[in-house]
């Protein structure tokens, strides 16, 4: 059957998230090369062509834990953005640790896997595009008392600083880190209400 459609498993699936989760512990355990549907199968406790039913390609089944792992991160932005404090809650998100092996896997599995780069570089834009809106909403004209910045400018330098300080944490690099988290923190205390 030419052109059929190959069928693939219920997205509500438990197999499915036993598989997922899989993944996400063989990234979290050995590192994104270490995925391979035999790999993922046997750390399930499954057999491959379990995996393949569900994700009929491994990029499918990156982009897949990509995506989750995106939906949590979105959740804890706006969390963090519902909260009383909304700008430092975001910036603790940005400089949370807690996610740093994964960040730093997928940024390096984005560079070898085009599928995956392609949904993180879709995605990174409607967070920020979000993330821009809500900053205006909440700052308005207080966005001025930052010389130079605007709401965009300000997603940027906030998600990069805390993101450098991040990865570079993941690493045992302090250097700087407390200098620049206080340069930050005089940035909202000059925005805040």
């Amino acid at each position: 059957m030419a052109g059929a459609t190959r069928r693939v498993g219920a997205e509500t699936s438990a197999t499915r998230a036993v598989i997922i989760e899989a993944t996400n512990q063989l990234i979290r355990d050995e590192g994104y090369a270490s995925v391979s549907t035999r790999r993922v199968a046997a750390r399930a406790g499954l057999k491959p062509s379990l995996v393949h039913y569900y994700f009929p390609t491994t990029d499918d089944l990156l982009v897949e834990v990509s995506r989750q792992g995106a939906a949590q991160s979105d959740r804890m932005i706006e969390e963090a953005l519902a909260s009383e404090d909304p700008l430092r809650a975001l910036w603790d998100f940005f400089i949370d640790t807690s996610r740093v092996a994964m960040a730093l896997e997928f940024m390096a599995l984005a560079n070898h896997r085009p599928a995956v780069r392609e949904y993180m570089a879709q995605h990174s834009e409607e967070m920020r595009a979000r993330q821009v809106e809500i900053l205006k909403r909440l700052l308005g004209d207080r966005l001025s008392r930052l010389e130079g910045f605007d709401a965009a400018g300000l997603s940027v330098v906030l998600a990069g600083i805390g993101r450098a300080i991040v990865m570079e944490h993941g690493l045992g690099v302090t250097t700087g880190h407390a200098e620049a988290i206080r340069i930050v923190e005089g940035w909202l205390d000059k925005l805040a209400p």
